[in-house]
């Protein structure tokens, strides 16, 4: 196949599905009529030849890099000065990328990394801007009169290695973009530095490097996470390194090394996050463990370490997106909030936390994983009552915002774990559990999906194997949310288990009447009237319209026996049957 060297410069429309779904007809015709009266002749005049189209994107080739960045500049100048001619929702932006680099040839099409790098360039410039490898970089600096921003060396999507980038400076060929120009979600990213061996035997190397591979596999499977590859870490392996230096090389902004220290039959691993930024430790903790079997203790300490980073890192970036003003937070930054607000559990947060979710869509409509925190969020409030829809059309809109995410992502395992809950919610048993088998394949490592995994497993009348796992889903996040122990109590008190339920539901520091309820009927299984009657009239103060009824439609048991055993408690315990009529 013939190879050759050449500049390839790759283009693509900001925000082209929300632009579709708006209007498809209106686009279609404006994107024909920016590539004839705006692309077409800049190419002619730079002498670049079109090699790939699609609907939202162009890849040309010049026999030039100066070529290519003039004829960048010019087009990005011409489609600003028709952006700002342009009514509000009528804007087109493009991110441009250019890449010299060695490509194929087959017919008049081009392939190879020189290509694959040119879109990945793209994907990282701003709306309006343009990105260069160091390549065009160095062929161009001399020659052209322009501002140039050195961004390192960063990570980018299935490129090996890191790639050093630069942008053009505002003004100097990247414009301006608009306030609501679209942005990409930016992800953290971190890479894993080698463990160190300090157990002085050569020997254990294997299992320090097992260590390191296994927790950026695992890692990996976070997609909120950009983790740098196994190639890349391991060229520090032995060496004295410098953070900041590190991070500047890679691209990252978060950094976890280790060590592995073996004595006699113990093993003994620290590990710490550290924010390369501020120079500062996030996270610490060290594992003792028994060497038993190294394999199988080499798979816990990933599991606990690889468990414990994501939130970590997600509460560090949220504490650096507290630092920003909101209108300059990225898609990213404005999903981590709609999460943290989601998981306070309260109606005045869920709301804010569908605001912050939708802007992030609205800055980046392919971001999958907000479309699936968005349903999630929807049935957080559907489930609550915090929202006036009926059930059929609140599954609806909770469904089609979660197909828009598995069509854009079907390997983002929160897609697949919202489905679960979704289905549940609705009683269809046999759906739920497709989806969250589906959703733990993706990442057993996720608290969320952990613990969930021990919700149905109670809810189809396993309790016992429900509350291992949620345990598991404890020991993995220190750090969990309250209501884990809400799904830990109803669990011990379906295998009935009461006393354990009240200890566990103790734990709440603010119950609703859900777990009230199950506080009292527990008291009442044992025998305990005073502790029921207690809990019974907190709960009627609280929500006096309560009804045994009502809230075991509530409920998502797979087994009649289980229902009428739950609702037997709840007589016990002398809850109201049915609810009280007006003026009774």
């Amino acid at each position: 196949m013939e190879r050759r060297l050449t500049t390839i410069l790759a283009a693509d429309v900001v925000g082209y599905s929300r632009l579709m779904g708006e209007d498809e007809g209106g686009t279609m015709l404006l994107l024909k009529a920016r590539r004839k009266e705006v692309l077409e002749p800049l190419l002619a005049k730079h002498r670049g030849r079109v090699f790939k189209l699609m609907g939202d994107g162009v890849f040309v080739e010049f026999g030039s890099a100066v070529s290519a960045v003039e004829c960048a500049i010019e087009v990005q100048a011409a489609m600003a000065a028709a952006n700002a001619a342009a009514s509000d929702g009528k804007a087109i932006w493009l991110r441009i990328g250019i890449n010299l680099g060695d490509v194929m040839v087959e017919g008049g099409d081009l392939y190879g990394d020189g290509v694959n790098l040119a879109a990945r360039l793209q994907e990282v410039a701003e709306p309006g801007g343009i990105s260069l490898s160091a390549k065009v970089h160095a062929e161009i600096a001399r020659k052209l009169d322009l501002g140039f921003e050195d961004l390192g060396g960063r990570a980018l999507k299935n490129i090996v290695e890191p790639i050093h980038i630069y942008r053009l400076k505002p003004g100097d060929g990247a414009a301006a973009p608009r306030a609501d120009a679209p942005q990409g979600a930016v992800k953290p990213a971190i890479v894993v530095l080698p463990f160190t061996n300090m157990s002085g035997d050569t020997e254990q190397d294997f299992f320090a490097d097992g260590l390191t591979e296994d927790i950026i596999t695992e890692l990996s499977r976070f997609k909120e996470l950009l983790v740098i590859s196994r190639n890349s870490a391991f060229k520090y392996k032995g060496q004295a390194v410098n953070i900041g230096a590190v991070a500047r090389d890679l691209g990252v902004q978060y950094v976890i090394e280790g060590s592995v220290r073996k004595a006699g039959n113990r093993v003994r691993v620290t590990a710490q996050l550290i924010d390369a930024e501020r120079d500062r430790h996030i996270w610490a903790e060290r594992y003792d463990r028994e060497l038993a079997d190294i394999f199988a203790i080499q798979d816990e300490l990933t599991s606990a370490i690889v468990a414990v980073l994501p939130g970590r890192v997600e509460a560090a970036t949220r504490d650096r997106a507290a630092r920003k003003p909101t209108e300059n937070m990225a898609a990213y930054e404005c999903a981590l909030a709609g999460k943290l607000l989601h998981h306070r559990s309260n109606r005045a947060d869920n709301v804010e936390a569908l605001r912050q979710i939708e802007r992030a869509i609205a800055l980046d409509p392919n971001y999958a994983h907000a479309h699936a925190w968005r349903a999630c969020i929807l049935g957080q409030a559907w489930v609550n009552g915090w929202s006036d829809v009926t059930r059929e059309a609140a599954r609806e809109t909770i469904a089609a915002e979660l197909r828009i995410a598995q069509s854009l992502d079907d390997n983002d395992s929160d897609v697949h774990r919202i489905f679960a809950a979704l289905h549940l919610a609705f009683d269809d048993h046999e759906k739920s559990v497709y989806h969250q088998a589906r959703a733990l394949s993706l990442n057993p490592n996720d608290d969320l999906i952990v613990v969930q995994q021990g919700e149905i497993l109670t809810w189809l009348g396993q309790p016992d194997e429900g509350i291992d796992w949620i345990k598991k889903a404890m020991r993995l996040n220190p750090y969990h949310p309250e209501r884990f122990w809400g799904h830990l109590g109803r669990a011990y008190f379906v295998a009935r288990r009461h006393a354990e339920a009240i200890d566990a539901l103790r734990r709440i520091t603010a119950p609703d009447p859900g777990h009230l309820a199950l506080l009292a009927a527990c008291h009442a299984e044992l025998g305990n009237g005073a502790a029921a009657a207690e809990h019974r009239q907190a709960l009627l103060k609280r929500a006096p319209e309560f009804s045994i009824e009502d809230h075991l439609a509530t409920q998502h048991y797979k087994r009649a026996e289980d229902r009428e055993r739950h609702r037997a408690s709840l007589v016990k315990a002398e809850l109201p049957l049915a609810r009280a009529k007006p003026g009774a």
